[in-house]
């Protein structure tokens, strides 16, 4: 069984889903279409579970100015290499920002800074693993999921350093 709340937030609404072992995805809803299964097939209950109901705690309160480090069980599903990369986008600190290719230094393969985006596109768990941190080498920002409207407005909140282009 799965879960699902949802919180309104400055930049639209945002779903927190989760399993009875942790969350499996935050993201952005762009419908008003209520997803009744997951991509596993999974049905997907209108109302949430203690997990969901913290994971909307502690949204609410990043939202808030309040929060810059979460405390949430994480399940997110992806191969070996994309865990490494979420895994390593969570030592990003709040307020700071790095470039793909510093990930890919970071996890020792120094090469592979596009397979390190890749992988970073595919974070299921917006802002919780913050890959909205994550900005072009030259400073710039970058693809973001969620649109680089909500990117640069994730970074302004937490005050990081990038260059908008455009």
């Amino acid at each position: 069984m799965m879960y699902q709340q949802s919180l309104m937030t400055p930049l639209g609404e945002l779903v927190v889903r989760a399993s009875e072992s942790g969350i499996t995805h935050v993201e952005f809803l762009y419908t008003t279409d209520s997803q009744q299964t997951d991509n596993e097939g999974r049905c997907i209950t209108e109302y949430g579970n203690a997990i969901t109901a913290l994971g909307i705690e502690q949204l609410s309160e990043y939202f808030a100015g309040e929060r810059q480090i979460f405390a949430l069980p994480l399940v997110p599903q992806g191969t070996e290499f994309q865990h490494k990369i979420w895994t390593a986008l969570q030592t990003i600190e709040f307020g700071l920002t790095c470039s793909y290719a510093d990930i890919a230094k970071h996890i020792h393969q120094p090469t592979a800074a596009r397979a390190v985006g890749m992988a970073n596109g595919k974070n299921p768990i917006a802002i919780v693993i913050p890959c909205h941190r994550v900005i072009g080498k030259n400073g710039t920002l970058t693809g973001y999921a969620g649109g680089l409207d909500k990117k640069s407005w994730l970074l302004q909140h937490e005050q990081a350093a990038f260059t908008l282009v455009g």
